[in-house]
């Protein structure tokens, strides 16, 4: 498993609190959800190579 670096995000309220729901109906947590989100933007602005199931 690939190291995670951490770091301070600043997020408006409003907007946290609609990835906080957005997570808890798709039973993630916060961090998960932001991290799905950034990682299939990415994925559909071609910024990040998709992963075949033997790289994981």
């Amino acid at each position: 498993m690939s190291k995670k670096k951490p770091f301070v995000l600043r997020l408006d309220p409003e907007l946290l609190g609609a990835v906080e729901k957005w997570a808890a109906d798709e039973f993630r947590s916060t961090n998960g959800q932001l991290e799905w989100l950034i990682n299939k933007a990415l994925k559909e602005a071609g910024r990040l190579k998709n992963k075949s199931k033997n790289e994981e």
